[in-house]
């Protein structure tokens, strides 16, 4: 059996972060996620879908998205329902998500602090920083001599030494 959701879409306001009695952090979010195909009149509609997400990643989700801002969402589907105070029955269905990307760079003067992903334990995995260090890298490769540089000669090279 599969339950597997991928979105990617922009926030319709900024999430809410709660905690539950034991200290639990839960934050909810909507995305607005554009459909593939136009009515009739040529608009191009979007579903608004509930996400939830918990511990770190909630308060991560909490501090660095906002209103607007573009993030991807990596979950599942799942439903619950409670008895509201007029004791009606309330289904509800929402992403649990799993991982959390923030799809846009910091803008001047905004308020994502990095365009990271973090997963459920809440480790990050962050593009700004590997890209911050490709770019240190290179920058100091620059000052040595590269022995391959207009070169131009085929590098002789046996099948033994490849690690492929």
């Amino acid at each position: 059996m599969l339950n597997r959701v991928v979105l990617v879409g922009r926030l319709t306001k900024d999430p809410e972060l709660r905690y539950t009695p034991n200290g639990a952090a839960v934050a909810t979010f909507t995305l607005a996620v554009n459909r593939t195909f136009t009515n009739q009149s040529g608009e191009r509609e979007a579903d608004f879908i509930n996400c939830v997400t918990w511990r770190r990643q909630a308060e991560n989700v909490a501090n660095f998205l906002k209103k607007g801002n573009l993030a991807g969402v990596d979950g599942r589907l799942q439903t619950r329902n409670y008895e509201n105070q007029q004791g009606q029955r309330v289904f509800v269905t929402e992403v649990q998500a799993e991982s959390v990307q923030f799809l846009e760079p910091k803008a001047a003067g905004g308020t994502n602090q990095n365009s990271g992903t973090y997963n459920q334990g809440g480790q990050q995995n962050n593009q700004n920083q590997y890209n911050s260090n490709q770019s240190n890298q290179q920058h100091s490769n620059q000052n040595q001599e590269d022995p391959f540089k207009n070169a131009g000669q085929p590098i002789d090279i046996s099948d033994d030494d490849l690690p492929f």
